[in-house]
């Protein structure tokens, strides 16, 4: 299975969370920093069709900011999944991969009971209805919650376990209202 990881981090050097994620990922995932790739905003979209393409399994890895992706996902996504590509008349060059979502909300209040009052997978249900459109199979999204105080060891582990999520062979499809 080849699986790419597309990080959105505006500042991953700064980034205590995200870099450790990727950081501890094995040299067999390859990593795309796409803050570095597009500071300008401006998507080569034959690059990144290649890219999916290419892919087994696309993984979406940022920061969750005001319970959203940061700007450079939408962008990218408008751009890399192009009609007539990646969905509509003839757009099924995706169908059959994998979308999973990386994230790392900063809080760790989410939940119905909780301040949020909502689960971050009820936030990310948009990566979801998309991953529809364009016949993705959305994977159960790798969450690591309480980036803004997460403590060294606690990060580590979940580093760990960030890498061997992404070597499954089989992870769970959420199906549409899962």
């Amino acid at each position: 299975m080849k699986t790419i990881v597309l990080l959105f981090h505006p500042d991953i050097k700064n980034s205590h969370v995200n870099k450790a994620l990727v950081d501890g990922l094995d040299n067999d995932i390859k990593v795309r920093d796409m803050y570095k790739l597009y500071p300008d905003f401006k998507i080569n979209t034959e690059k990144e069709k290649q890219v999916l393409s290419a892919a087994d399994r696309v993984v979406l890895q940022f920061p969750m900011y005001w319970y959203g992706a940061p700007a450079l996902v939408k962008q990218w996504e408008v751009d890399a999944w192009e009609i007539g590509w990646a969905y509509g008349i003839g757009g099924d060059a995706l169908k059959g991969k994998e979308l999973l979502i990386a994230v790392s909300p900063g809080a760790d209040n989410y939940g119905h009971d909780k301040f949020a009052k909502y689960t971050v997978h009820e936030l990310l249900r948009p990566f979801q209805a998309t991953a529809r459109l364009i016949n993705m199979n959305y994977l159960v999204p790798f969450v690591t919650i309480g980036a803004s105080h997460i403590d060294n060891v606690s990060l580590a582990d979940q580093a760990k376990k960030y890498n061997e999520y992404l070597h499954q062979d089989h992870i769970s499809v959420l199906s549409d209202f899962e």
